[in-house]
């Protein structure tokens, strides 16, 4: 992926995303699926709101790709065509496909660290 000059002058300013401050943030509702710009949600009430990295433009019309990159910013799974934060990364392991969003911190580093072949 191909980072633009400002998205990449993000990351230097904002190092994690508590690094945003309160009043620039956005926020994604996973109760009821909407970005809002407080907390708690102004739609349901939900009070557990994961901060939205501002590189998210939170749409894919990508239903599958072959391989992820990772936000400069935040470090989660984006979408290499367009960016988006939405999305699933499943890997292959002993046989089964499994999501990852449940392993932990180490095991996710140890699926970024992998090198990927291509076999022609």
């Amino acid at each position: 992926m191909n980072w633009t000059p400002e998205q990449l002058s993000l990351k230097k300013k904002y190092p994690t995303l508590e690094d945003i401050p309160v009043e620039e943030r956005r926020y994604k509702c996973h109760t009821c699926h909407h970005v809002v710009d407080e907390n708690p949600c102004p739609c349901c009430g939900e009070t557990e709101l994961e901060i939205m990295c501002p590189l998210d433009h939170c749409h894919c019309s990508h239903n599958i790709t072959e391989t992820i990159e990772y936000c400069p910013l935040c470090g989660k799974p984006i979408c290499p065509e367009c960016g988006s934060h939405d999305v699933s990364q499943v890997s292959r392991v002993t046989g089964y496909l499994a999501d990852v969003s449940g392993w932990n911190q180490g095991k996710q580093q140890e699926l970024k660290d992998r090198s990927r072949y291509t076999v022609a």
